[in-house]
């Protein structure tokens, strides 16, 4: 059975769920069936079940028979895990810029400058999605420019749980987004200037900010959007 397009039923109903659990669309704790995605998307269940299965394989879904697929919430372990790595990378990345000549830290800063202006005009318009992909855009950038493949490799393996997190970290309060900028900004000032140390000790700071939010949200502290408040 093929979609429009050529796509498969499997595969857009696959693409389809997934976007909407790291959207935020589909939060942690909803459960869904196969049922209402596949009238949703005007198709059978078989490939939604197949593409259910294929969701549980990533960890985002946790299946149980003839009830439906529990969209499995962000644990405060997995935020543990996924910023140790990302703190290990990124400083790797920042030290490693910052022992570099000082045009080539003024290009990487300028780069990071550009997603900073992306990330303001999004928290203008209160986009969430888009302030939360702007955040992402931001670290990788930063990663991508240390030129080590191996570990852009191992940092993109993270995008799906980062995506989610950094919705999640949105959610803390309306001041958080501007906390984020401003975090972002002193890690460019500190690179700019090649002081390894201080870059590091401010991704530390962003990302124990982004652990508090985080952890602080899974463990039950709710709330409207950041943005929309």
């Amino acid at each position: 059975m093929t979609a429009t397009g050529g796509m498969s039923a499997k595969e857009r109903a696959y693409r389809d769920t997934k976007a909407r659990i790291l959207d935020g669309s589909l939060p942690g704790g909803d459960l869904i069936t196969e049922g209402q995605v596949a009238d949703a998307l005007a198709m059978s269940r078989t490939p939604v079940r197949e593409a259910f299965l294929r969701l549980e394989a990533e960890g985002l879904l946790r299946l149980f028979p003839k009830r439906g697929a529990l969209v499995v919430a962000v644990s405060p372990s997995e935020v543990e895990a996924v910023l140790e790595a990302r703190e290990l990378v990124e400083g790797h990345a920042l030290t490693k810029l910052c022992a570099s000549p000082e045009a080539d830290r003024s290009v990487v800063a300028h780069s990071l400058n550009e997603v900073l202006d992306i990330q303001r005009a999004a928290l203008a318009a209160e986009d969430e999605p888009a302030f939360a992909e702007a955040d992402r855009r931001f670290h990788i950038t930063l990663v991508e420019s240390a030129r080590n493949m191996i570990l852009l490799e191992l940092y993109a393996s993270l995008r799906d749980r980062q995506l989610r997190m950094n919705l999640g970290s949105l959610d803390r309060g309306p001041h958080r987004p501007n906390e984020i900028l401003a975090q972002h900004e002193a890690i460019v000032d500190a690179l700019g200037r090649g002081v390894a140390g201080e870059a590091v000790l401010r991704l530390r700071e962003h990302l124990d900010a982004t652990r508090g939010a985080v952890v602080g949200r899974t463990a039950g502290a709710g709330g409207a959007s950041a943005l929309g408040r």
